[in-house]
């Protein structure tokens, strides 16, 4: 269980990393502090039911495919941590829409979208969804926070670290996971 913990709190720090490094760009439009606090809770709320979907279909997988399907979320960590590591690389982040209404649905789902794959991985592997969804949802908003508040002070010195640091994990977590079968 503690393996299992540890495990899982890592793979949520890697996927957070990734709202953290938007959130560091996003610290320029000067937000108040009651804006960050909300667009933090937002993005946790996206990292829980993003990856409940994930682990939902992930076990059903499972079920229908079993190992193969094992093998499949493995890779899958692979190319998602790969594509975090050279995006964050390439400093390639698209125009910043403003973190409000619509800007921050779709801030929140696109920094989100990974902890789908990483959840469809988890229903396959059988990891504890509730810890799981814990662990996504805390260090998500934890770090979307950080994020925020170091980008209001360092404007994106961090940015391109932070993502290349959490697609290192996800792709270790990846190789251990097609290693162990």
């Amino acid at each position: 269980m503690a393996g299992e913990l540890l495990t899982l709190m890592l793979m949520a720090f890697a996927l957070g990393m990734d709202a953290f490094s938007v959130g560091l760009g996003m610290g320029m439009f000067k937000l108040r502090l009651r804006q960050i606090f909300i667009i933090g809770l937002t993005v946790g709320f996206f990292h829980i039911w993003m990856p409940l979907l994930g682990i939902l279909t992930g076990r059903f997988l499972s079920v229908q495919f079993g190992t193969y399907a094992i093998y499949a979320g493995g890779m899958l960590l692979l190319i998602l941590g790969l594509q975090m590591f050279i995006s964050g690389i390439r400093n390639g982040e698209g125009s910043l829409l403003a973190p409000v209404g619509i800007g921050l649905f779709i801030f929140a789902l696109s920094v989100s979208l990974d902890s789908f794959s990483v959840g469809l991985t988890l229903g396959i592997y059988g990891a504890k969804t509730a810890v799981a969804l814990i662990c996504f949802g805390f260090a998500a908003t934890v770090l979307t926070w950080l994020g925020l508040l170091f980008g209001r002070r360092v404007q994106g010195l961090l940015g391109v670290y932070s993502e290349v640091l959490g697609g290192s994990i996800l792709f270790a977590f990846g190789l251990k996971l097609l290693f162990t079968v």
